[in-house]
């Protein structure tokens, strides 16, 4: 008789309630935008997220992560559109920040 391993039976329904977490899929109904495209927009909220990982494997999927919690953030405080902070390309991120606006 093959003894079938427990450790991804179980791991099924996590994975599956990751692939609901719009951290990992995306946030429909809001977009990016410039800060000079904003000037008619109302200001909503400053938000800010530190990625929750980090180094040369996972530092995209972290920020990716980070900035779609941004996002949803954002939709529940009212707003449908962000704007993030600039960071210097090839630097570490600790922390993005973003304004969110209702145009």
């Amino acid at each position: 008789m093959t003894r079938l391993p427990t450790l991804p039976l179980l791991a099924l329904p996590l994975l599956a309630a990751c692939s609901q977490d719009p951290g990992f899929v995306g946030v429909p109904g809001i977009r990016e935008a410039e800060a000079q495209d904003v000037a008619a927009c109302s200001y909503v909220s400053n938000i800010s997220m530190t990625p929750g990982v980090y180094g040369p494997l996972l530092a995209e999927q972290g920020l990716r992560y980070a900035r779609n919690k941004i996002k949803e953030d954002a939709i529940a405080a009212g707003a449908n559109t962000v704007v993030f902070e600039k960071v210097t390309p090839g630097t570490d991120v600790y922390q993005i920040r973003a304004t969110a606006y209702r145009c």
